[in-house]
C-alpha cells in the first residue's frame, strides 16, 4: 500500500499537465478573439478565488494556522510572480506563436527550477552519488532538448494546404512580420518561464510556513485578480474591454479559472509539499506533448521534425532526472531508518 501511495504525486502531475495542456489550447482562442490579456487574467483569477474560498473554508478550517502579515506578503509576491506576470507573458507568447510552441518553453522549467533551487539549499547535488549524477545528467539532457526545440525547426511533418497558402500570402504582404512576432513571443515565453520556475521555489517556502493548499491558492488568486484589475483600469478605462462577446469565451474563463488556475495550482502546491519543487517542475514537458496531440489534428497547427526530436530528448532527460530524484529519496529514507535503529539500540 505504501508503494502505491508513492505514485499519487506522479498521477496528480499527469492529471494537472493534461488540464494545463487543454487550458493552453483554449487560451489561443481567447487571444485570437481579441480579449485584453489583463481582463482575461482578472476574470480567470476571480473565478478561481470564488471557486476555492468555500473549499478552503470547509476543508481546512480545523487545521489552518494563523495568517500573519508576513505570510500575506509572501502570498502577494506569489500572485505577482506565479499568476499575474507569468500568465500575462504566456498569453503574449501564445498570441505571437502557437499553443504547442509556447508549451515547448515549459521544458525549461525543470532545469531553471533545479538551477535556482541550488543556491537556496532546496536541492542538493553530490556528484559522488549516482542520484546526484543522474539529476545533473537529466538536467543537461533537458537543456539540450529544449535548445534543439528552440533553434532547430526542421521539415514540417504534416501538410495543411489551406493553412499553408494563407501563411504564404500573409508573408508576401508583410515580409519580416512572422520573424518579428516569433522573436517577441519567444522573449515573452522565456521571461514567463523564469517567473514560473521562481514561483515553484517561493511556493515551497510558503508551503512550509502555511501548509494549506486551498487557502494559499485562493488568497493568491484573489491578489492576482486585484493586481490585474488595477493595471487594467490604469491602462484602459473603457468599459467595453470588459465585455466578453462569445459564449465560448465565458466557458473558457470558467474552465481556466476553476480547473486551469484553481485545482491545478492546489495540486501543484500539494506536489511541491510532498516531493519538492524540482520533482513538480519536472513534469512540465508533458504539457507540450499533450497539447500537440490536440493542437495538430484539430487546430491544424504545424508540427516540425525538430519539435519531435527535441521532445523525445526532453522526455529522456525527464526520466533520468526523476530516476536520480527517486534514488536520492530512497537513500535518504534508508539513512533515516538506520539512524532510528541506532538510536533505539543506544537507549538502555
Amino acid at each position: 500500500m505504501k508503494r502505491v501511495t508513492e505514485w499519487y504525486p506522479v498521477i496528480a502531475m499527469v492529471a494537472i499537465d493534461t488540464a494545463f495542456s487543454i487550458s493552453n489550447i483554449l487560451l489561443k482562442k481567447v487571444v485570437n478573439d481579441g480579449i485584453d490579456h489583463l481582463v482575461f487574467i482578472t476574470y480567470r483569477q476571480s473565478v478561481s478565488a470564488i471557486f476555492l474560498f468555500p473549499l478552503a473554508y470547509f476543508l481546512e478550517r480545523g487545521s489552518r494556522p494563523k495568517l500573519t502579515f508576513s505570510i500575506l506578503c509572501n502570498l502577494f509576491m506569489s500572485a505577482v510572480i506565479g499568476a499575474s506576470v507569468t500568465q500575462y507573458l504566456f498569453l503574449l507568447g501564445i498570441e505571437y506563436t502557437s499553443a504547442t510552441f509556447s508549451c515547448a518553453f515549459l521544458n525549461l522549467v525543470p532545469v531553471l527550477t533545479f538551477i535556482l533551487a541550488l543556491p537556496f539549499g532546496l536541492e542538493r547535488v553530490s556528484i559522488k552519488c549516482s542520484s546526484g549524477r543522474g539529476k545533473v545528467a537529466g538536467a543537461l539532457v533537458c537543456v539540450g532538448g529544449a535548445i534543439l526545440l528552440t533553434v532547430y525547426k526542421g521539415v514540417p511533418l504534416f501538410h495543411f494546404p489551406v493553412v499553408a497558402q494563407s501563411m504564404e500570402r500573409h508573408m508576401l504582404v508583410h515580409p519580416g512580420f512572422g520573424r518579428e512576432r516569433w522573436t517577441i513571443g519567444s522573449v515573452a515565453l522565456f521571461a514567463g518561464t523564469i517567473c514560473w520556475s521562481s514561483w515553484f521555489l517561493l511556493q515551497a517556502h510558503i508551503g512550509r510556513r502555511y501548509p494549506c493548499q486551498y487557502s494559499t491558492t485562493a488568497i493568491m488568486a484573489l491578489f492576482s485578480a486585484l493586481q490585474a484589475a488595477v493595471l487594467t483600469f490604469s491602462i484602459d478605462r473603457r468599459l467595453s474591454v470588459w465585455v466578453l462577446g462569445n459564449k465560448s469565451d465565458i466557458l473558457i474563463v470558467l474552465y481556466s479559472g476553476m480547473i486551469g488556475s484553481g485545482l491545478c495550482f492546489v495540486g501543484m502546491s500539494w506536489c511541491v509539499k510532498k516531493r519538492g519543487p524540482v520533482f513538480t517542475a519536472a513534469f512540465s514537458p508533458l504539457v507540450q506533448i499533450m497539447a500537440a496531440l490536440y493542437d495538430v489534428p484539430v487546430m491544424h497547427e504545424q508540427l516540425h521534425l525538430g519539435s519531435v526530436i527535441g521532445s523525445v530528448i526532453v522526455i529522456v532527460g525527464l526520466y533520468i532526472m526523476l530516476w536520480g530524484k527517486d534514488r536520492e529519496m530512497s537513500h535518504n529514507q534508508q539513512k533515516l531508518v538506520e539512524g532510528n535503529e541506532e538510536m533505539k539500540i543506544s537507549i538502555p
